[in-house]
């Protein structure tokens, strides 16, 4: 295209640039009545300043001593941040971008044809526009990634403050205290819950995809878990589901104002998955373990209690002596006869005869105290629990 020509078209398309952008301002009002247009201190739509600066930008860009055409400073990244903002998608405001390049290459269209270009030359123009139009949407985009980025930071925040408030243990109406939170991420606070803590995997995994109003923290050391209604059919195996690869505990469910016992119950089931007691690699519900978590935080003071109820086995080998102990654990669990009793060890009926009269004559009367066996019970179980006992691979001898 001839110098001539290019300075001629972009001087018409510069003068007539502010009737222009007020033609495409109109349509857009007119296809697109929901768009909400912001003025500024003058009064004047910041679209309509942006669609001229638009205009400004890109016509000077068709001397030939230009090498790129000038992006309008800042206007269409605001219109992606307003519309991430709002909640909406960035299809309207692309939609209006369309609507205003075919109204301005129309007339632009028309400007070339006054001035004799030639339909090649307009081609290559119009190249150039659409190149024009991909940067406007990526400064919007931008601005749209930005707005949406910067919520979602607002909204981990306060979901971690809101957490952070709930486990606190300080509010005796905690749906009150926090009200305002609970309302800044559209979370409606449930009459019961259940806390869960996250250990990390060893490798990296996917973040677990909770939904149905599950708070998910995942910047504390230990992610934390609040599931609201936790009693509902399907909620906590949802959870499960999600985190598979993570290991983990749910403690049990609680009304709202004791969300930190159910946190403490995790907590204790977390150090028993870390100390090898509960199994790794997937999230677990502390109310199937209740005897680990009643029993296992409490080894020294049932160890203690051990020195002393079991003081009977002091006087024989240390092999004979878990032997005694598993059967009279399996004594008092079953309360059964010496074939119960020796089927649920794995020997001989005549062998569990013989390690009951042993137990009666190193126990005596004690085996008749309902407390102490009581006591005796838990101890045994303590101790089974950590593997000290035999049972199920004993001998098949006394």
């Amino acid at each position: 295209m001839p110098t001539s020509q290019v300075e001629r078209f972009a001087a018409s398309a510069l003068a007539e640039s502010a009737g222009l952008a007020e033609t495409i301002l109109r349509a857009v009002r007119s296809h697109f009545p929901q768009l909400r247009l912001v003025e500024d201190e003058s009064g004047e739509p910041k679209a309509l300043i942006g669609i001229r600066d638009a205009i400004e930008g890109f016509v000077p860009h068709l001397a030939p001593e230009k090498a790129a055409p000038r992006m309008p400073s800042g206007a269409f990244q605001e219109f992606g941040r307003g519309e991430g903002l709002s909640g909406r998608s960035l299809d309207l405001l692309q939609a209006v971008y369309r609507l205003g390049f075919r109204l301005a290459w129309r007339r632009f269209t028309e400007i070339g044809q006054r001035i004799g270009i030639a339909a090649p030359a307009m081609y290559e123009l119009a190249e150039t526009g659409f190149t024009y139009l991909e940067g406007l949407v990526e400064q919007s985009v931008r601005g749209y990634a930005g707005a949406v980025a910067g919520q979602e930071g607002e909204r981990l925040r306060w979901r971690r403050k809101l957490i952070d408030g709930l486990l606190s243990g300080r509010h005796s109406d905690p749906a009150t205290a926090l009200a305002e939170l609970s309302t800044r991420i559209a979370w409606e606070m449930p009459e019961t819950v259940a806390v869960g803590l996250l250990i990390p995997p060893a490798r990296e995994a996917v973040t677990p995809a909770l939904g149905r109003g599950i708070l998910l923290d995942m910047e504390s050391e230990q992610p934390r878990v609040l599931v609201p209604a936790p009693e509902e059919a399907g909620r906590v195996d949802h959870i499960r589901r999600a985190a598979v690869g993570w290991s983990g505990a749910i403690g049990p469910a609680v009304p709202l104002a004791d969300a930190r016992a159910s946190l403490r119950w995790a907590e204790s089931a977390v150090r028993l998955i870390q100390e090898g007691f509960l199994p790794r690699g997937e999230v677990q519900r502390c109310t199937d373990h209740a005897e680990e978590l009643i029993l296992l935080p409490s080894s020294g003071l049932i160890d203690e209690t051990a020195l002393r109820l079991l003081t009977p086995l002091r006087g024989v080998g240390p092999a004979r002596a878990r032997r005694l102990a598993a059967t009279l654990l399996a004594w008092i669990e079953t309360s059964g006869s010496a074939t119960d009793i020796a089927d649920r060890l794995g020997v001989h009926p005549q062998t569990a005869r013989y390690r009951l009269r042993q137990i009666r004559e190193l126990w005596g009367d004690d085996l008749d105290d309902a407390d102490r066996r009581f006591e005796m019970l838990l101890v045994l179980r303590s101790q089974r629990l950590r593997g000290m006992l035999f049972e199920g691979d004993a001998p098949r001898t006394a």
